[in-house]
């Protein structure tokens, strides 16, 4: 493959990350409206929404565990080194294979799950709630399984679409799932109170499948219904799976361990403040982190089947330089003007907001390494080499525990933005896995320059964003707003160079 053929494949990411971006900017404002209807809804009982937010977590655990995060991660590589290698045809046996085995799986732990949700609500989950909280939060936990057995194929046929080079119907998904779960708030949480979120998710999950089934077709897709545990092809699956099963175990015993920590707290609103702050701060790096490394999974894993290893490092560094370079000022520029905003869109009272706010803040601090990480790991996966990301979300898993549980001994009373802030140690994991990755590909990573144009990017739009929020007169969002906006163009030209890169990745 020559090196102009190289460089208009990595032009192709640009185009993708850009497509798949401006989805998943649709999917974040419907979910910021699911949000703000729902909040609304509760405003006055913030410890409904709570058990809400708790009744989640053991679901997205099997979801990302089984096929969301940890298959479908290991599974696109492969897929893709079968349809270079093998053809369609193959390459769909090995998918039906897969997805055979992800769904008995999945199914035959939902069954336990539903069997032992009270203990494990009580136990593990949320110690800290009432009674009557961890009752109500059992029940919903049972009803939301059914949403993850739907996932548990809807996920790995993403993972299969996104190996084809075909991203918009993956990317439009998650927009009908937020669509789905509208609806909920708005027609069963009438009709059948809290567990309506609930139906609202079940049909958003169902949304989520069917939207992405034609595409399918469109590449030839064939069911085989077998599942022979001798397969070469499934075997392979399945020695990848293993150490990004445990670490995405790592990673979701985080998300367990955030929910339990808040319950400790005895802080009305902690999970849920913990769910919005983490929403909030998933908007640009979903738009910039997640987009351009979901576009760069396929290629990526391309260029290491064929030993293109300076175009790999090539396309790593560019997409690292732009990341670095933009993230560290939008989350300065964030965290100035949020607070008004926070108030206008989730309708809280002042107590609410401000801890709302002073949690999105402490999440912004880690907004670069969750935008990084998403190049870092699926750099390692793309190699077929998931046991270092593993080793990274060990130190990972340690480091936030221990800051998380010394935090809300000494500051109790602060509550829940410390146990966000607890999150750094993700940027700490990313650094570890760039470090690896450098020393694996024998040629440094350099992105120093990235670091340096950001931070003074973040002093000068953070501050402008700042002053003028503050002292500005008229309303308070319209000068968040105004704030933020001009507190980003003050940054454009020292990133203007990173921001051209974007268009070459």
């Amino acid at each position: 493959m020559s090196l102009d053929r190289e460089t208009k494949k990595i032009s192709f990411l640009a185009r993708a990350s850009i497509l798949i971006a401006s989805f998943f900017l649709i999917d974040k404002i419907l979910a910021f409206a699911r949000v703000g209807i729902i909040s609304r809804i509760y405003t006055d009982d913030v410890g409904l929404l709570d058990v809400f937010n708790s009744a989640n977590n053991v679901p997205d655990v099997l979801f990302a565990l089984i096929s969301g995060g940890a298959l479908a991660m290991a599974f696109i590589p492969l897929m893709s080194d079968y349809l270079t290698t093998q053809g369609r045809e193959a390459a769909w046996d090995l998918f039906s294979r897969v997805a055979n085995l992800a769904f008995l799986v999945t199914s035959s732990i939902a069954v336990l799950v539903f069997i032992f949700a009270q203990q494990i609500v009580d136990h593990v989950i949320v110690p800290g709630f009432t009674a009557e909280q961890r009752l109500l939060v059992a029940e919903l936990m049972r009803l939301n399984l059914v949403s993850t057995i739907i996932f548990s194929i809807s996920g790995l046929v993403m993972a299969s679409l996104q190996a084809n080079q075909h991203f918009i119907l993956p990317a439009l998904a998650p927009t009908m799932y937020n669509v789905g779960q509208i609806f909920g708030a708005i027609i069963f949480v009438p009709i059948f109170g809290l567990p309506g979120l609930v139906y609202g998710v079940i049909l958003g999950a169902l949304l989520h499948l069917g939207v992405q089934i034609p595409a399918l077709f469109k590449f030839g897709f064939q069911w085989t219904p077998a599942l022979d545990l001798r397969n070469t092809g499934l075997l392979e699956a399945l020695k990848l799976l293993g150490p990004r099963l445990l670490t995405m175990g790592g990673i979701q015993l985080i998300v367990i361990a955030r929910d339990y920590l808040a319950s400790l707290t005895g802080q009305e609103g902690a999970v849920t403040s913990l769910a919005f702050g983490w929403m909030i701060m998933q908007v640009p790096e979903t738009l910039l982190g997640t987009a351009i490394a979901t576009a760069m999974l396929p290629t990526l894993s391309e260029f290491a089947s064929r030993d293109k290893w300076r175009e790999f490092r090539l396309a790593i560094e560019r997409a690292l330089r732009v990341l670095i370079a933009l993230t560290i000022p939008i989350a300065a520029v964030m965290a100035a003007g949020i607070n008004p905003l926070v108030r206008a869109a989730f309708g809280f009272d002042a107590d609410m907001s401000t801890l709302i706010t002073w949690t999105t803040r402490a999440y912004l601090i880690t907004l670069t390494g969750y935008s990084i990480h998403e190049i870092a790991a699926r750099s390692f996966y793309a190699r077929k080499e998931p046991i270092f990301p593993l080793y990274a979300v060990i130190v990972r898993l340690a480091l936030f525990i221990g800051i998380g549980y010394f935090g809300i001994t000494l500051f109790k009373h602060i509550g829940a933005p410390v146990i966000a802030f607890a999150e750094i140690a993700l940027l700490i994991e990313s650094i570890f896995l760039f470090v690896w990755l450098s020393r694996r590909m024998h040629e440094p990573i350099v992105v120093w320059s990235a670091v340096a144009k950001g931070m003074i990017a973040a002093v000068i739009g953070g501050v402008t964003a700042y002053l003028l929020a503050a002292y500005i007169p008229g309303s308070a969002v319209l000068t968040a707003l105004l704030g933020m906006t001009i507190g980003g163009i003050v940054c454009l030209p020292i990133i203007w160079s990173e921001i051209k890169l974007l268009l070459k990745l």
